[in-house]
């Protein structure tokens, strides 16, 4: 009885493997690289990809360093002393240009008033020239660079 079991049970299992055993179908197995650079497909889209990471690269660097100076030209600027400085700067060049005016409209004189005047401020020349039969003074600055500015003033015209 045990036999017939044991036969019945190896009949079983040999009709199971031929049912599961069927002939396989593949293909052949073949390797291709997942990078362009290698396998060349789609290289000038990879190669233009590369190229535009390295061009945004560049231009976040140099707007980097461009900011960096920015902020450091700002920095010193706003130092107190810096302020303090162009403050002082500020009133003598509003002193200088009350002088001049005084000198042109005779405001400071008491009888021989100048009627011309040259002064020379940071390389550009301040030339002023008061005509007595026309009562008109007339103001030339040149710039260092060679511009030429015309200004025309009626003496008798402005009364306050």
């Amino acid at each position: 009885m045990i036999t017939l079991q044991f036969n019945k049970l190896v009949l079983v299992f040999f009709v199971l493997c031929l049912s599961l055993t069927n002939t396989s179908i593949a293909s052949d197995l073949v390797h291709k690289f997942g990078n362009p650079a290698f396998s060349k497909e789609g290289y000038s889209q990879h190669a233009l990809s590369i190229e535009q990471l390295q061009y945004t690269r560049e231009n976040d660097r140099a707007k980097d360093i461009k900011s960096a100076v920015s902020q450091a030209e700002r920095d010193e600027k706003n130092k107190t002393i810096n302020k303090f400085i162009a403050n002082v700067e500020s009133r003598i060049y509003a002193n200088l240009s009350k002088q001049l005016v005084d000198n042109m409209f005779g405001t400071s004189c008491t009888s021989n008033c100048a009627t011309s005047g040259t002064a020379t401020v940071e390389g550009s020349q301040i030339y002023w020239v008061k005509d007595s039969s026309t009562d008109i003074i007339s103001l030339t600055i040149t710039d260092a660079t060679g511009t030429v500015s015309t200004l025309s003033v009626p003496v008798g015209d402005f009364t306050f």
